[in-house]
């Protein structure tokens, strides 16, 4: 027996314990949270008008080959139904899940970036691709996905210590540099560029000295610096991106192709299939160059429309990311739409002859299911994050 405080009752030691009990049986879970429409909205849209232009720019290419001419169409259509199915799957993993899966991600990324240097698929000089059977796979792709999960893993279990550098520097530089150093046996330059990017981003957002931050950029821009004056292809774009039409047989040759197309669209385009630099003109029409297709058949409004759409696709992220109910999930949806943005600009960058020419996708559009795939995934983990933010209705 006991007496509670301040009542004067008597009760018993069951009776307490039996009130959690009964508290237990009248609570009721709360439901399961709606993902995020406007996002999901916008995904699905620029998803639909990758697709169709995929079937534009690649029919020509396809019926060279001796293919059909829908051949790259259909299995980019195939890549985005399933991309869309794991898409909706992975929105349904809470996001506090990819904290403990974050560092098993980057080793897993970082044996394959191995493997490819040992078993890779080598196209034009470069050996970048794992081979599935039926599609191919850039092992570097996943790696951008496991340096923005395991960088905010990192910065919140070391969140009183990122402004050291022994702990807010030290371990993510030897992670960049062991990336970079497979990157450069491959050799892929972009990925390198881009990783870099990224994961410098992730250290800033994670709390690192800005002081810190600035000269480790200075130090990447130097190892950057003489891994191009190494690399002989690397130096000759640059070249050719300085003066595209002295080299108008080799290097310079897709850019001037690519200026063309573009040129041609106008203000309005040439209309929907009816572009001429896809009929075996422009190289890579269908891939990494496909934002010139769309500029010559759907404009200069054509293309501003597309670009804008992209525009609120990572503002609408960076919002989520702004109401995450953590710091986890705030750090890994703010990398994520930091990677898309950085990767629609410096491919738009290439195509227009901004930056030197180099392999980078325009996500959602340039053709490639492995890549779809994981860029799907991405927009999955930001969906899921959406769920939790306050405010969202129940589903």
């Amino acid at each position: 027996m006991n007496e509670a405080v301040g009542t004067g009752r008597t009760i018993t030691y069951g009776e307490n314990r039996r009130e959690p009990e009964n508290r237990l049986r009248d609570y009721r879970p709360e439901g399961r949270r709606q993902m995020d429409r406007p996002m999901l909205l916008l995904t699905l849209i620029i998803l639909s008008l990758g697709v169709l232009m995929v079937l534009s720019a690649s029919y020509a290419r396809a019926y060279y080959m001796g293919r059909s001419p829908v051949y790259f169409f259909l299995r980019q259509g195939v890549f985005a139904l399933t991309g869309v199915v794991l898409m909706l799957l992975v929105s349904r993993i809470p996001l506090k899940r990819y904290a403990r899966w974050s560092l098993p991600i980057l080793g897993a990324s970082v044996v394959l970036l191995v493997l490819v240097l040992l078993v890779g698929v080598k196209e034009n000089g470069a050996r970048r691709w794992l081979s599935l059977g039926i599609t191919t796979f850039q092992p570097s792709e996943l790696c951008k996905l496991a340096v923005i999960l395991s960088f905010a893993s990192m910065s919140c279990s070391l969140r009183g210590e990122m402004r050291t550098f022994r702990l807010g520097v030290l371990p993510f530089a030897l992670i960049l540099g062991v990336i970079a150093l497979l990157l450069y046996g491959e050799p892929h330059l972009s990925a390198t560029v881009i990783i870099l990017a990224i994961g410098a981003v992730m250290m800033f957002l994670g709390g690192t000295r800005f002081i810190y931050f600035a000269a480790l950029g200075v130090a990447a821009a130097l190892a950057l610096y003489v891994v191009i004056g190494r690399l002989g292809y690397a130096s000759d774009r640059i070249n050719a991106w300085l003066d595209p039409f002295a080299y108008t047989s080799d290097e310079g040759y897709q850019i001037i192709q690519s200026l063309y197309a573009i040129g041609s669209g106008g203000v309005l385009g040439l209309g929907l299939g009816q572009g001429r630099q896809k009929l075996l003109y422009l190289p890579e029409e269908h891939n990494d160059f496909i934002f010139s297709v769309v500029c010559e058949e759907l404009g200069f409004l054509g293309a501003s429309l597309i670009l804008i759409l992209f525009a609120l696709l990572i503002l609408r992220g960076y919002w989520i990311a702004v109401h995450c109910r953590d710091r986890f999930s705030c750090l890994v949806v703010a990398g994520i739409s930091t990677l898309l943005a950085l990767q629609v600009f410096l491919n738009v960058a290439v195509v227009t002859n901004l930056i030197p020419c180099t392999g980078i996708s325009l996500p959602f559009f340039s053709y490639g299911g492995s890549a779809l795939w994981l860029q799907l995934v991405e927009m999955g983990i930001i969906l899921a994050a959406s769920r939790d933010i306050p405010g969202a209705p129940e589903e």
